[in-house]
């Protein structure tokens, strides 16, 4: 009798969990509107995905794109001034695990039903949910470096030959620059660092521009190269180099802030991201990708290619303070 009885209760939980989503969807639709905090920059892949979510549901998208450090801030003025704004934010995981544990930013998630669907490398918790992964590489000028002048991983880039001819990303605040310089400070050791920086980098924290400058020419190397941001310059003389020691990555995580306006929405959002298709819009625009069963839906060759790169790590949110101040200690 028992026995039955947990076998009709257990049967009867997806149906409910259905239910109690179909529940939030609705709600959703009432709120009619979510306000989205991310760092794409303009990428195609992200609009493709608000397109697609917005014609699904009929809620309408509002965003604030910025550099990784811009969005940190905006939100601790938002959240301390008690002045709520974003609905969800697309952020690092060290970014958000520093958000809940230090100033309680954070809302619980509750159930996202496609997290069901996430990799085992890209676990959830309570108060995130993984959404993407942005890799971090090299990207050429063809006409200025010629394969065999290439730099293979990242310790090559202290040759001479590079001097004055590297362009990199502000490795002092959060962002891809910052990505590379805790991962290889991680292996290398400061001593790396120390020698890059004698090789009169050119800074510039704009990483759309700091691709298409590569692109023109205007530098060789770009040391912080996002991969999926150099998929809009197919055709252009530019490769991407794939450091045979790993390239550093960022996770981006999904999580819904205290006070949103449009909770609701905000989940659906999330849940959304975790889609098949929207996970394979991303791996076609060669960013990282989090669920099962996107590497088969692939057809197109430097997808697949950027599918299965070789990772180095990821700064952990225990580590964020230190690689700051030693970014800013060497690359004062």
């Amino acid at each position: 009798m028992l026995a039955t009885s947990l076998v009709a209760l257990f049967a009867a939980l997806p149906a409910q969990a259905q239910e109690n989503w179909d529940a939030v969807v609705a709600a959703a639709k009432k709120e009619g509107s979510i306000v989205v905090y991310h760092a794409q920059l303009g990428a195609a892949h992200w609009k493709d995905v608000v397109r697609a979510f917005e014609s699904k549901y009929g809620i309408k998208v509002q965003e604030y794109d910025a550099r990784a450090s811009e969005l940190t801030e905006r939100i601790r003025v938002e959240q301390t001034s008690k002045r709520y704004v974003a609905d969800v934010e697309f952020h690092g995981k060290a970014s958000i695990a520093q958000q809940q544990i230090e100033n309680d930013f954070i809302a619980d998630i509750g159930n996202i039903p496609n997290a069901k669907n996430l990799r085992e490398d890209y676990p959830a918790d309570k108060y995130s949910v993984p959404a993407w992964s942005q890799i971090v590489c090299m990207l050429s000028n063809t006409n200025l470096i010629k394969p065999e002048d290439e730099p293979k991983n990242w310790t090559d880039l202290l040759d001479p030959k590079y001097k004055g001819k590297l362009l990199a990303d502000d490795m002092r605040a959060v962002g891809s620059g910052q990505t590379m310089f805790g991962v290889t400070f991680k292996k290398y050791g400061a001593e790396f660092h120390k020698k890059l920086n004698t090789q009169d980098l050119v800074f510039n924290r704009d990483l759309q521009v700091n691709s298409r400058r590569i692109a023109r020419g205007e530098n060789a190397i770009f040391i912080h190269q996002i991969i999926a941001f150099a998929s809009e310059l197919k055709g252009l003389p530019v490769k991407v180099l794939l450091p045979t020691d790993g390239c550093p990555y960022t996770g981006i995580r999904g999580a819904v802030l205290k006070g949103a306006p449009h909770p609701n929405a905000a989940r659906v959002f999330i849940n959304h991201f975790l889609e098949l298709d929207s996970q394979v819009r991303y791996a076609n625009a060669w960013m990282g990708t989090v669920v099962k069963g996107v590497a088969e839906k692939l057809t197109d060759a430097d997808a697949k290619r950027y599918a299965d790169v070789k990772l180095m790590g990821e700064i952990d949110y225990t580590e964020r303070e230190a690689m700051l101040k030693a970014a800013v200690e060497i690359y004062k």
